[in-house]
């Protein structure tokens, strides 16, 4: 089995001692991890090096510090932000029927970061930290319509337009005039662009101050059972979905 890198060994002993929430000494912190003693004694000096760990006065046992605190009251704070971003895909979910998606830009892909799937047996299951192409997805063209212009021409000439099904988009100047159109209505779609028989739309997730698009939110639906027509109809509520999300990101 793999070592872990060190990094990660420390973040293994900083999660098993706080584990108890109480201070430790370096007796507790040999027993708890079954480590050589010189090992872990090189390790809280360098989490105390870190501030993440602080002796005790008197200086045998160490606690939690100002900054470890610090750091596990954001990740509360992340996760709650992250269940509210679920919770209003599952509501869009509900109220359109279909399955929903919250993805981002990363490099010359999109990620999927959240995604809540219909409740039908017909669907194609997309689970999260799944990648998917730039130029025939309708949040990747969406990206691509919002980016600076000469950050856009960088991308899109290194970026292969691979041809998924016979509606993808393979010529440049058929891509940016659709770019172009994306620009101006403010929603994107995929007509069966990456897999045969299934459509999308997307809209952007903005920050008030900046007007930057961050991510977007989507639905997927097979086209039999929702055409594109019908799924452009549920533009206003993604948007409603998009206003929700941004105040999460803000």
């Amino acid at each position: 089995m793999k070592k872990p890198a060190p990094s990660l060994r420390l973040f293994e002993l900083l999660e098993l001692l706080c584990a108890d929430g109480r201070p430790f000494s370096l007796a507790d912190a040999v027993r708890q991890s079954g480590w050589p003693k010189p090992s872990v004694h090189r390790m809280l000096g360098q989490l105390e090096a870190g501030a993440l760990l602080a002796r005790e006065p008197g200086g045998r046992v160490y606690a939690a510090t100002p900054r470890l605190l610090r750091l596990a009251e954001n990740l509360l704070d992340a996760g709650m932000q992250q269940g509210v971003r679920h919770a209003v895909l599952r509501q869009l979910v509900a109220d359109i029927g279909e399955s929903c998606n919250l993805t981002a830009l990363a490099g010359a892909e999109v990620v999927y970061l959240d995604r809540v799937e219909s409740a039908f047996p017909l669907r194609m299951e997309l689970r999260p930290g799944t990648r998917v192409p730039l130029h025939c997805s309708a949040s990747g063209k969406l990206f691509l319509a919002f980016m600076a212009p000469a950050r856009r021409a960088a991308l899109l000439d290194r970026l292969p337009l691979t041809r998924h099904t016979a509606a993808t988009l393979t010529r440049r100047d058929a891509l940016e005039a659709e770019l172009d159109r994306i620009a101006v209505q403010g929603h994107a779609v995929d007509a069966a662009e990456f897999v045969d028989g299934l459509v999308c739309v997307a809209v952007p997730v903005t920050t008030p101050e900046r007007r930057a698009v961050r991510c977007a939110v989507a639905l997927q639906a097979p086209a039999a059972r929702m055409p594109l027509a019908k799924a452009l109809q549920q533009v206003p509520r993604l948007n409603e979905a998009a206003t929700a999300l941004a105040r999460t990101l803000a």
